[in-house]
C-alpha cells in the first residue's frame, strides 16, 4: 500500500460517494484538530434526491458480508466476514452501506465522491469488501486511524451498485487524538495522505492536485479583502473550507466547538437550485458534526429547522444488544435525541 505523507500546513480530508448515471455527492469534510478543547469534525452530504439517511447504533457481535449489496451478493469468491469489535454510530445510505460513521474508540470516518476512483481488478487472494461497507469494516474492527490503514492491507475494496448506479468513493478518516488520512484508490493503487495536516476534502481532482491547487493562494495575512473562490465546484469548496478552517477561535465549550465546524460545513454547503457541470443540480442533503472526544453525534438535516444529537456512550454496546435506528426526517426532532432511537427490526446489513 502507497502512503504518501505531504507537509503542508493547511491540508485537507474529506470523502465523496457517488453513482455514475446520477449527480455526484460533492460533499465537504472538516477536521478541527488544533484547538485545546476536542477533536471536531464536521461534513456536509450533496445529492439531488434523498439517499435515505438513517442514524443508526450498531452494537459490538455483529456479523457483516462485505460481498452483498443489500440482499444481493456481489462478490462470491473470498468474500470478507467479520464480526464487529467496536460499537458505532452513523448515518446510512439507501440501507447498503454507512456513509459517516464513530465508533466508540473515537475513530471515524466520511465516505464522498471521487470520479477518479478506480479500485483496480480483482485479487481474489484477498477478502472483499465493497465500497459500501468500506467505512463500516473499518470503524467495526479499528480502533484508530493507524489500525484503520493497517487493516486496508489485508482487505480489497470492490465496487458496489445500488438502485443501478455505481459507486465510486474515496475516505477520510480522523480519531481523538487529532490524526488524519485521506484514502483514494486510482489508476487500481490506493494512495494515502496520512498526517494532522490533513483537514479538508472535497472531491475532484485527485488529492496530490487539490493540494497543489491551493498552494497557489496565499493565506498568509486573512482579512476580509482576499478574493476567495465562491462558487460550489469542489476546487472551490476546498480552498474556501481551508482558508476559513484555519482561522477558527479556540472555543469555550463544546458548545462553540461544533458551531464552528457547522459553520465551515455551511459555508461549503451546496444551495437550493445550484448548478454542477456535468453533473445537473444537487443541494446539501445534511451535514453532521462530530466530537471525537465525549463521542457526541450531531446531525443537521437541510430541510428541518433543528440540529439534533445523541451520545455515544449512552447507548448498549454490548455483543446481542439490538441495533437503535432514527429517522432524521421527523422534524419535531430537536436537541438531544438519544432516547427516542428505537430498537430496528433487524440489522440493515
Amino acid at each position: 500500500m502507497t502512503r504518501k505523507t505531504i507537509a503542508f500546513g493547511m491540508g485537507a480530508a474529506l470523502l465523496g460517494l457517488a453513482a455514475a448515471g446520477l449527480p455526484a455527492q460533492t460533499c465537504t469534510r472538516i477536521l478541527w484538530n488544533t484547538n485545546k478543547l476536542a477533536v471536531v469534525a464536521g461534513r456536509t452530504m450533496d445529492w439531488p434526491e434523498s439517499t435515505e439517511p438513517i442514524l443508526t447504533v450498531f452494537p459490538r457481535g455483529l456479523t457483516h458480508n462485505g460481498g452483498y449489496v443489500g440482499a444481493h451478493q456481489t462478490e462470491t469468491v473470498n468474500p470478507a466476514i467479520w464480526t464487529s469489535r467496536y460499537g458505532s454510530i452513523g448515518v446510512t445510505i439507501y440501507g447498503i452501506g454507512t456513509a459517516d460513521s464513530l465508533n466508540e474508540r473515537g475513530l471515524a470516518g466520511h465516505m464522498l465522491y471521487l470520479q477518479a476512483t478506480d479500485f483496480g481488478p480483482r485479487d481474489p487472494s484477498k477478502p472483499a469488501v465493497h465500497a459500501g461497507l468500506w467505512l463500516q469494516y473499518l470503524v467495526d474492527n479499528a480502533a484508530n486511524v493507524d489500525e484503520a490503514l493497517a487493516l486496508l492491507d489485508k482487505i480489497q475494496i470492490r465496487p458496489a451498485q445500488a438502485h443501478g448506479h455505481q459507486a465510486t468513493v474515496h475516505l477520510a478518516l480522523e480519531d481523538a487524538s487529532g490524526d488524519s488520512a485521506i484514502v483514494e484508490y486510482v489508476a487500481g493503487k490506493p494512495l494515502i495522505h496520512h498526517g494532522r495536516q490533513y483537514r479538508v476534502m472535497t472531491n475532484d481532482p485527485s488529492y496530490d492536485q487539490q493540494l497543489a491547487l491551493l498552494k497557489k493562494f496565499d493565506f498568509s495575512h486573512p482579512n476580509d479583502e482576499i478574493p476567495l473562490p465562491g462558487n460550489v465546484n469542489p476546487r472551490d469548496r476546498f480552498q474556501r473550507a481551508s482558508y476559513f478552517a484555519a482561522m477558527l477561535p479556540e472555543p469555550k465549550d463544546q458548545r462553540q466547538a461544533i458551531a464552528g465546524i457547522l459553520a465551515i460545513a455551511r459555508n461549503a454547503s451546496v444551495p437550493f437550485g445550484a448548478p454542477y457541470h456535468q453533473f445537473g443540480v444537487y443541494n446539501t442533503e445534511y451535514r453532521t458534526a462530530i466530537d471525537l472526544t465525549d463521542r457526541r453525534y450531531f446531525f443537521e438535516l437541510s430541510t428541518a429547522p433543528n440540529l439534533i444529537w445523541a451520545d455515544l456512550d449512552k447507548f448498549d454496546l454490548s455483543p446481542g444488544a439490538p441495533v437503535m435506528e432514527l429517522n432524521p426526517e421527523n422534524i419535531d426532532l430537536s436537541g438531544n435525541v438519544t432516547t427516542d432511537f428505537k430498537k430496528a427490526d433487524k440489522a440493515p446489513f
